[in-house]
């Protein structure tokens, strides 16, 4: 993607259910160290080193909208199992602290489980995801930040924004540590 770019190729003729996304770092080394620290090593002290990263982001793009709500998004059973804990709600729980907003943890559900994505391309990304979350409560006219470790597609992060939209939320940014460049 070209940093001047507002999408990437692929990403131009697929529609978005987001208003728009910030991202911390492009998903490549050495940042991406951060991220499989968490993840794979299960190093919780990188969730706040990463929301304060995403924070900043969130700062140099502007000041996040008054009465906003942080939505993580909800991990898979499986990888509960594997690692004992959500890395997207780790981030967002860190992330409320430093930018003073609401979290609201469990908001967002899946409705089934699904294979793992990182072995996946686009077409089944996007395929898996359609109607993966459901909202649990009430958004109406709410300003929501979904949290997010990585985007790579968008189909995650665009699946959890139609969700919490059909629930009547006036708008989805996504924040994610790390996008796919």
């Amino acid at each position: 993607m070209r940093p001047d770019a507002p999408h990437c190729a692929a990403c131009l003729g697929a529609p978005r259910t987001f208003s728009r996304t910030i991202a911390a770092f492009d998903y490549a080394p050495p940042a991406d160290t951060l991220i499989l620290m968490l993840k794979t090593r299960l190093r919780l002290s990188m969730a706040p080193v990463l929301a304060r990263m995403i924070a900043a982001a969130v700062a140099r793009d502007g000041p996040a909208p008054d009465g906003a709500l942080l939505v993580p998004v909800p991990a898979s059973r499986a990888s509960l199992r594997q690692r004992g804990m959500n890395p997207a709600g780790e981030i967002a729980r860190s992330l409320a602290a430093e930018l003073g907003l609401p979290l609201a943890r469990g908001l967002l559900r899946r409705r089934r489980e699904t294979p793992r994505q990182t072995a996946q391309g686009r077409q089944a990304r996007r395929l898996g995801a359609q109607n993966l979350f459901y909202c649990v409560g009430d958004v109406r006219g709410r300003q929501l930040l979904l949290v997010d470790d990585v985007m790579t597609t968008g189909s995650t992060a665009n699946a959890a924004a139609a969700a919490l939209l059909a629930a009547g939320a006036a708008d989805v940014t996504v924040l994610v540590a790390a996008r796919t460049p």
